[in-house]
């Protein structure tokens, strides 16, 4: 009878970690890299080289998308089409892994539907360039992270086997290597893009450079990766699986479900640091330090810096937790996550009311702001994403990890939507409102509880 052949963390002792993890690691660094070094430039790219009068003309498809979209919600400003566009583009962004990971988990595999999101997201970064060719650009990126974000972070649950401890920490480690990448890309593609002449077009340049700097490391470290599902059937000679769901996995797929419906609210307030919290920074926040004033894409890098800084700290409070039997659950760590986002923008209230008076915002309020914010994403993302390959059946876990992503698609369309009200109330309010939405959705999380360890089951690995 053969034997399943062992994962790579099962050659290794107890507290040790595969190499094919920090081949990941830095696969994801860069894409991240990439895709936060464009998004740190998108709204102002937007209000500040494309859409200026007398500009637009050139764009392929702009009129297309203003009046389609004008035809929803009615006339709209430069700023509230970018707010649109920006929400929009980051929703399809997050709603194409759904399709990408059920191509990966039936046809293509995980490894070759990396390769293939990679190139064509390079190809996407350097068309941006040209600005007559902005939403064909828009639309490569959608297609390539489709094939991209479901399957590099499924090879990370790969690398582990069913039960083992090391599966959360990993994930952990993995989402510092997405934060070393989009803390770098500020400073790097937004500091060209916003610094150099034409607007924008050398911060694309380094976004694409970044991509294919993770693709040759990850084609590199290919003898390090777990096989993924089409590899494994392949070495079995089996036809692609088409068995029917069994009740307990019904069940556990419905839960899922359930947590990205509430993630949704989380989603679309997070969003506004590559949105309004952008122009907060870049229009009401005195940005002077010794004299210096420091580039407003900067801003997006404080919330990767700090996952890095904090990472270590909130991993070791977990083992402290459980060391004394305190930690809390999978899904009560996510619900204090979702409060913690809202009591981040609590800290920009009293600041709301100096710019109304015609004063400026601190530098200070916005770190404290993104520092709590932070913490909340630390609670809610990374575990979010180990949670996913605990529940999702192992035939599904490409497929399902785009449904995980899905919940940040619609959080992030809605994000864009939210954004339309940034010009229509006062910032105070709109703050206020933010953190409503986000502290309510931890509060539905924590009164779903019960129910959702209902819908697992008892006895189950899965620490819900």
């Amino acid at each position: 009878m053969d034997h399943p052949a062992k994962t790579p963390a099962e050659l290794l002792p107890p507290g040790k970690h595969p190499t094919g993890l920090y081949v990941l690691f830095a696969t994801e660094m860069w894409e991240r890299f990439s895709y936060y070094g464009m998004r740190a430039l998108l709204v102002y790219y937007m209000l500040k080289a494309l859409f200026l009068p007398g500009n637009t003309g050139h764009i392929f498809g702009y009129e297309a998308v203003k009046h389609a979209l004008e035809w929803v919600f009615g006339p709209l400003t430069p700023q509230a089409l970018s707010s649109q566009i920006y929400g929009i583009y980051a929703c399809f962004t997050y709603l194409a892994p759904i399709v990408g990971g059920t191509i990966a988990d039936r046809w293509l595999g995980q490894r070759r539907s990396v390769i293939l999101g990679g190139a064509i997201m390079a190809a996407a970064e350097f068309t941006l360039m040209k600005q007559s060719l902005f939403f064909p650009a828009l639309l490569l990126l959608v297609v390539g992270n489709g094939f991209f974000k479901p399957n590099i972070s499924t090879q990370v649950g790969n690398l582990y086997p069913a039960g083992d401890h090391r599966r959360d920490p990993a994930f952990s480690i993995f989402y510092v290597g997405i934060n070393v990448g989009a803390g770098l890309s500020p400073f790097i593609a937004g500091t060209l893009g916003e610094n150099i002449s034409p607007y924008g077009r050398w911060g694309f340049f380094a976004a694409g450079v970044g991509m294919i700097l993770g693709l040759i490391i990850y084609l590199w470290g290919q003898r390090h990766l777990a096989p993924d599902n089409v590899m494994k059937r392949a070495a079995r000679q089996e036809a692609t699986p088409a068995e029917p769901l069994t009740p307990d996995e019904r069940k556990k797929i419905w839960a899922l479900l359930a947590i990205c419906l509430f993630n949704i609210p989380f989603w679309s307030v997070y969003e506004q640091q590559g949105n309004t919290m952008a122009l907060w920074v870049d229009a009401n926040t005195n940005r002077m330090i010794f004299g210096w004033e420091m580039p407003a894409t900067w801003y997006q890098s404080f919330n990767s810096i700090m996952i890095v800084a904090f990472t270590p700290l909130v991993l070791a409070f977990w083992r402290w937790q459980d060391k004394h039997k305190k930690e809390p659950s999978s899904i009560g760590k996510m619900a204090f996550g979702c409060v913690l986002l809202g009591l981040s923008f609590l800290i920009l209230l009293p600041q709301a009311r100096i710019v109304a008076a015609g004063g400026k915002a601190t530098l200070g309020s916005i770190a404290i702001c993104t520092a709590i914010l932070t913490l909340g994403e630390l609670y809610l993302s990374p575990v979010g994403l180990s949670l996913v390959t605990k529940l999702a059946p192992p035939r599904m876990v490409s497929m399902l990890m785009g449904v995980w992503f899905m919940s940040t698609c619609f959080g992030d369309y809605l994000s864009g939507y939210l954004g339309t009200y940034w010009e229509r109330m006062p910032h105070e309010r709109f703050f206020l409102m933010l953190s409503a939405l986000a502290c309510v959705s931890g509060v539905c999380m924590i009164a779903m509880l019960k129910p959702l360890k209902k819908a697992i089951g008892h006895g189950e690995t899965v620490d819900l």
